[in-house]
């Protein structure tokens, strides 16, 4: 079976042409080497706790635009469609870590049939700006690139980086907030030098969607910090997402994963209920979490196919239809119309069963009177 899966998966990432990429800068990262991925792929098990597909009937996602703020994606991954790229390293699109690959693939995945992973909002529009070479990044750069994917028409921004508080970090958060973009962020990782765990920006802002990590079970991850006020959580241990290279990486873990299962929610939320502002979106995702417990889980586990279809009392008068459309009635054809009631059939019936009882009734009397009349003579009966 593993044979099989991994054949399918080949031949269908060879059948996909990749995209072409745009131009590469002059000037290489002094260090381009991501782990190397493999051709071999399955289900993994966010994709079906969440099991997006249900909500695609609804909506893919498009019409929305998703900008990912990382470390560039790699744009001949046969999944992967990406409407714009920026580089801010100087050192052209290459995604040399593999991150932005993978937050890229959780998102917007394209479903190609053999491949059994797909992204939970595959029909929008992805927007690349590539801020770092390495594991973190610049807080100033990463401001600078919130401050840009607001002005290209983001609606939903994802930052899988955790970094301390910048004023000019904080600025560029409350600009695209003002906006009406959705900016979902990593909660972090407890990963302090001292081992004390401390809030990460931007996801500690005020306006931003917080994303803490969680477990097969739903249970948040231990490694996912307390200490940033999360909002809901996401699958983030053993996450398995498109990388660089034209493959996929198994094993991934961190809030930084789980936040793109959420931002892809957003995209879904957006694109089925385009009224509502980024605060909004933001509440309904929190209000159909599946439920939390403890410190750092926020509502609970995301939950897509109710984020997209509840109906909430506050919204009742101005969402949409939100169930299915209605089948198109059968064509007239289809059911065979009854026949008409053929009233002459009917009174010919009749007069013929009346006729019939009528000659029953005389060969009846016939049959009675005949041989008395014979008996007698003819001759008429006595009077009484």
């Amino acid at each position: 079976m593993r044979g099989s899966g991994l054949l399918a998966t080949v031949l269908a990432l060879l059948l996909v042409a990749p995209p072409a990429p745009p131009a590469q800068a002059r000037t290489a990262p002094a260090r381009c080497a991501p782990r190397k991925g493999s051709m071999q792929v399955a289900e993994p098990w966010a994709q079906r706790r969440l099991d997006p597909k249900r909500v695609w009937p609804l909506t893919t996602g498009e019409g929305v635009t998703v900008a990912i703020i990382d470390s560039g994606v790699d744009l001949t991954h046969p999944q992967l469609r990406v409407a714009k790229a920026v580089d801010y390293t100087g050192t052209g699109h290459r995604d040399c870590v593999g991150h932005g690959t993978a937050i890229a693939g959780v998102i917007a995945a394209q479903y190609i049939k053999g491949v059994p992973f797909h992204g939970v909002a595959p029909g929008v529009r992805l927007i690349s700006l590539k801020q770092t070479n390495e594991e973190h990044g610049d807080p100033g750069t990463l401001a600078r690139a919130i401050v840009d994917a607001a002005d290209f028409g983001a609606d939903v921004i994802n930052v899988s980086i955790q970094t301390q508080d910048n004023p000019k970090l904080r600025q560029a958060v409350a600009y695209a907030i003002g906006k009406d973009v959705v900016i979902v962020a990593a909660a972090g990782n407890t990963t302090a030098e001292d081992g004390t765990p401390e809030a990460a920006y931007p996801a500690a802002y005020p306006g931003v969607l917080a994303v803490g990590s969680a477990i097969p079970d739903g249970r948040r991850a231990d490694f996912s910090n307390t200490v940033t006020p999360v909002s809901v959580l996401g699958p983030g241990q053993d996450i398995t997402s498109t990388w660089p290279g034209r493959s996929y990486l198994s094993g991934l873990e961190g809030t930084s994963f789980a936040t793109p299962y959420v931002a892809g929610v957003a995209a879904l939320v957006r694109a089925r209920h385009p009224k509502l502002n980024q605060e909004r979106v933001r509440w309904r995702i929190a209000a159909t979490a599946d439920g939390g417990a403890g410190a750092g889980t926020g509502a609970g586990m995301v939950n897509p196919l109710l984020a997209v279809t509840a109906i909430l009392p506050d919204e009742a008068a101005d969402a949409p239809v939100i169930a299915p459309p209605a089948p198109a009635p059968l064509p007239q054809s289809a059911v065979s119309k009854a026949a008409p009631v053929d009233r002459e059939a009917i009174n010919l019936a009749l007069a013929i069963a009346a006729a019939a009882l009528s000659a029953v009734g005389l060969i009846v009397a016939a049959r009675v009177f005949v041989p008395m009349g014979r008996r007698r003579g003819w001759r008429p009966g006595r009077q009484g």
